[in-house]
Order: structure tokens, then sequence, then C-alpha cells
């Protein structure tokens, strides 16, 4: 049986999200359904009322991971009342996202692409385009506003493949908080005033 939706409590989110986990952590090759229905308490067959196969749960925890950090970052930027603002909101909420609640979900966006089937991955790059999308649009306001420079495209990625890598290196312990983190790195990309 498949779902496209899940309510946050729901039997299938939680094990989207122990998926997430357990993908995150041992690598979608390397997790069996047995080890996803162990870490819920489930038997593994029960898996399947929830889930047609594997890849499914797997595209389930993409979904999640993009579609969250979308409805986030949407609800920011309707609430933006400035440029600026606009602006430090891509930041905030893409690293309070990568490097919070949805942290598992995205860090098997980014690393376990290579495991998703041709025929699943036009639904993703969907929602992944959604997203880069409000990134898009975003810059180019900035740079019609001289507050960053004209290459909005190259910037675009360069942004998001840096605050991605932040999930290598950055600690909740270290010196900088994530707002403070998402802050400075927004300092950077403006232009000098």
């Amino acid at each position: 049986m498949s779902h496209t939706t899940s309510e946050p409590g729901s039997r299938r989110m939680v094990l989207v999200r122990a998926a997430a986990r357990l993908f995150r952590d041992q690598g979608y090759e390397r997790s069996t359904v047995r080890d996803l229905a162990h870490a819920v308490g489930m038997q593994s067959g029960s898996l399947f009322y929830h889930f047609r196969s594997k890849e499914e749960m797997l595209v389930a925890v993409m979904a999640l991971g993009i579609s969250s950090t979308t409805e986030q970052l949407q609800l920011a930027l309707d609430q933006a009342d400035t440029l600026h603002a606009r602006l430090a909101a891509l930041f905030h909420v893409h690293l309070n996202s990568l490097l919070g609640e949805n942290q598992a979900a995205l860090e098997v966006m980014l690393y376990e692409w290579r495991s998703v089937s041709e025929d699943a991955r036009p639904g993703l790059v969907l929602l992944r385009d959604r997203y880069e999308a409000l990134w898009q649009q975003v810059l180019d306001e900035a740079a019609a506003a001289g507050l960053i420079k004209s290459n909005t495209r190259l910037l675009r990625r360069t942004l998001l493949g840096s605050l991605h890598w932040t999930v290598q290196w950055y600690r909740q312990e270290g010196s900088l908080s994530v707002a403070e983190l998402a802050d400075q790195i927004l300092a950077l990309t403006l232009t000098e005033a």
C-alpha cells in the first residue's frame, strides 16, 4: 500500500524518520528491511503495509526532508518584510533544517542520490527544483537591488553546496550557534556597502 502524505504522528511518519536515521548512519545499501523493522519494533513484513519496497522508503525519506524544508522556507519568506530578511530566511531555514530536525532526511537526500532508480528520480527532482526556485527568486531580487553579485545561478549552487557541507564540520557545542552561522554566511554573501 502506498501513501503519498503522512500525518506527523502517523506510523508511516515514524517509519520514515527511523529509516532516515538508519540510512544516514548505515547507508541505504547496507540497511536492511529487517534493520528498519527492528528499529521500530515491527515484523519485517509489516513494513510493506506502508511501503511497497525499500526504495519507496528511501524516496519517502528524501521527499520528507526536501518538502518540509521547502514549506518552512516558503513560510519564512511570506513573513519576511524586507529583502534583507528574505535573504536571511534562506540561510536560517536551510541551516536550521539541515542541522536540526530534518538532518537525517536531508543527509540521505544529499548522499544517497545514487541509490535512487531512474524511475523514482523525477518526483524528487521536482521537489528539489521547487526548493531551489525559492532560492533563485530571492537571489535574483537581491542582485537586482545590488545586495549580491549578479551571477545568481552559480551563486545559488555555490551557496547550497557550501551549506550542505556544514553537516560534515558543524558541531552544536562549538563556538557558533546555527543562527550565528547563518548570519555570518549571509554576511559573506552580501556585496560590500
